[in-house]
């Protein structure tokens, strides 16, 4: 695990440029704090940050073919490197490292820009090719480690972070308006968008070629998960002999490993199989709350943790740390990220390290891989029944229309009930808008109750000017990401995977376990096992099923029966606490701040943000997306130092 950066010219590099690339490269030092190494080329310079996890005292970057005519900075993890290893030496190849980064030069040698098909595991990578002059980069499958890009006609810069590519000081420090805008609907900016103007991710399973003599770039992508081949057999059987496999990959470490556990299904897999794995060997951390409430999760993962012979280690986060804590919080996820829970994400990673355990396994895509979200499951509903309404017409209105019973018998309640005709008028007006909607348009986070308000307020609170630069953008469509034209089911999955689980989820995770030097490993994100549950999924579809039945199924012989019929659980803290806390502490720091400055919000809209109420229903409601955003701006963008400053208890209502 590592951080990576460079640059590349057609002009030959001067003294500026190479401390360009040192200033980024100074910038990662959280993500690689073991060793550092650059190399300097007439037209091309790499640098790299280096978190040893595999061949501890050897595996020095950058790597290099024998010839030397070859130089990769690479971060991530082969997971398949041993195996590799051993059929290149049969071919011949003289591998000088005992690490899994040195398999990527000789597979290069082999099939050149093909050799990412070998590859199994998470990685982004830049290698130069002298005698080709060319610069390759390429990240992996599903999008689990980061490489930003800023492109000009004069060249290329990328880095492993945001933060690293801002601190070249060549980035024009500006928010592009198309990213805010789906930033207050969706809590976080969909790849391979970035907040920043001109800046973008190389998306996951995508590679690009800067070729210096004909000066030219190619991309491509070179892995869907659309694309899986259809696949017959057991879904249980076929779902189990993956997890098998990857459980065995994945705990491949030259330091210890251990596991976020929560007493949800995802984390207790990942822990059962890698446990047996890793025999004697696992560390559990699972993080919990003042006073144990409800949604406290310790006791449950404190019982998987004994039954499979683990020690278990727990965190108990404290509302005034989290609040504390917060602007640096921000500033560590890189992206702006508006998610509540994301500092039970660096509490378990520090717990982690502090604990001399710098790998740590997270059970995230398994309620994506399996449409385990209600809304998501709801978006489905609705899309098969705007087929009907394309299709039909006016004569699938029946469909839409359902009776409902008054909410009281108040004469109040009774008026406004037959008002809406007895609650067919919602029917009717949902018939309207998937009329509206046409066939080609599919419903996704739309359903959701957080990007419902975000539609309802977020104009209303825009200053007018940033609305005519958002109707003079070329808009965002979900669709755009999808490949081919996948069956409904598949393409929502899809679409989950390449939005909220990569950018919320894996970045968030990514960039929050690295800020304390602990790599991440992800085992329900292999894409073998993305690959099967989609080619399953194309032979018959499990979205009409109970919910994960399918996984349930793998492994009903390996958990018990207690952990197996418990509710989705996740790091759920004590939301609306958590956003008093804030609130009362940087109640004021929307008025005349960054957004206001510039022109994103008016003047109104952050004194409406800042004085109403905050919604009970709503998961993450849009003062908070704009708290954070606001943090982000003045930390990340412009390095500004903010600061807990108390609002008067009576101003915070």
């Amino acid at each position: 695990m590592c951080g990576i950066c460079g640059m590349i010219k057609g002009e030959p590099l001067d003294e500026a440029d190479r401390q360009t690339v040192r200033r980024m490269n100074a910038a990662l030092t959280h993500r690689g704090p073991d060793a550092a190494g650059e190399y300097v080329g007439e037209h091309v310079m790499l640098a790299m940050r280096r978190l040893s996890i595999i061949d501890l005292e050897g595996s020095p970057q950058p790597l290099w073919n024998e010839a030397r005519t070859l130089a990769l900075v690479f971060n991530g993890e082969i997971y398949n490197y041993r195996e590799l290893r051993k059929d290149l030496a049969t071919r011949g190849h003289c591998l000088a490292t005992h690490g899994d980064g040195e398999t990527i030069l000789h597979l290069y040698e082999e099939s050149d820009v093909e050799c990412v098909h070998a590859l199994r595991g998470m990685f982004a990578f830049a290698l130069w090719d002298n005698g080709k002059q060319r610069l390759f980069l390429a990240r992996d499958r599903m999008g689990e480690k980061p490489l930003y890009l800023y492109e000009t006609e004069e060249g290329l810069l990328f880095a492993s972070e945001l933060r690293a590519l801002l601190e070249s000081g060549r980035v024009p420090r500006e928010l592009d308006p198309v990213a805010v805008d789906l930033f207050f609907h969706y809590q976080y900016i969909p790849e391979p968008l970035t907040a920043v103007r001109g800046v973008r991710k190389l998306d996951a399973g995508e590679w690009l070629s800067v070729d210096l003599r004909e000066r030219g770039r190619t991309a491509r992508h070179y892995w869907s998960m659309e694309e899986a081949p259809p696949l017959e057999g057991d879904p249980a059987q076929t779902i189990r002999a993956e997890l098998e496999e990857v459980s065995e990959l994945v705990v491949r470490s030259d330091v210890p490993v251990g596991v976020a556990l929560s007493g949800g299904l995802d984390s207790s897999v990942v822990a059962a199989f890698t446990a047996r794995r890793y025999p004697g060997k696992m560390q559990a951390f699972s993080v919990g709350y003042p006073g144990r409430p409800p949604y406290d999760e310790r006791t449950e993962a404190a019982q998987l943790a004994q039954y499979l012979d683990i020690p278990f280690h727990e965190i108990e986060l404290r509302t005034e740390e989290m609040r504390d804590f917060f602007p640096e919080l921000v500033a560590l996820r890189d992206d702006p990220i508006a998610d509540i829970s994301g500092y039970g994400y660096y509490a378990v990673a520090r717990a982690a390290r502090e604990h001399g355990v710098p790998v740590l396994l997270q059970g995230q895509g398994g309620d994506e891989l399996f449409g385990a979200y209600d809304w998501l499951r709801l978006a489905y509903q609705e899309n098969r029944l705007k087929e009907q309404a394309v299709r039909w017409g006016w004569a699938a209105l029946p469909r839409y229309l359902r009776l409902k019973p008054p909410p009281g018998l108040r004469p109040w309640q009774l008026h406004l009930w037959f008002q809406t005709g007895c609650g067919l008028q919602t029917g009717i007006r949902l018939f309207r808008r998937h009329r509206r909607l046409g066939a080609n348009r599919l419903i996704f986070f739309d359903t959701h109750i957080d990007f419902k308000e975000a539609a309802q307020r977020c104009r209303t609170l825009y200053h007018p000017a940033f609305v005519e630069r958002l109707n003079a953008a070329q808009r965002w469509i979900p669709e755009e990401l999808l490949v081919g034209k996948p069956r409904l089911d598949i393409a929502l999955t899809a679409l989950v995977a390449k939005t909220y689980l990569r950018e919320n989820g894996v970045a968030q995770g990514d960039r929050l376990a690295m800020a304390s030097s602990v790599e991440m490993r992800l085992p329900l994100l292999d894409y073998r096992l993305v690959e099967k549950v989609i080619g399953l999924r194309k032979r018959h579809t499990d979205f009409r099923l109970p919910k994960k039945y399918w996984l349930r199924a793998a492994v009903r012989d390996v958990l018990p029966g207690w952990v197996l019929e418990r509710p989705k659980r996740g790091f759920q803290p004590p939301v609306q606490e958590w956003y008093q806390a804030l609130k009362q502490n940087y109640g004021d720091t929307l008025l005349g701040g960054c957004l206001v400055q510039q022109l994103i919000l008016s003047p109104h809209g952050a004194q409406a943000l800042t004085a109403a109420r905050i919604p009970i229903k709503t998961v993450t409601p849009v003062y908070f997306k704009a708290l954070v955003l606001e943090v982000w701006c003045r930390s990340v963008l412009f390095g500004e130092q903010l600061r807990p400053q108390p609002t008067p208890m009576g101003a915070c209502r």
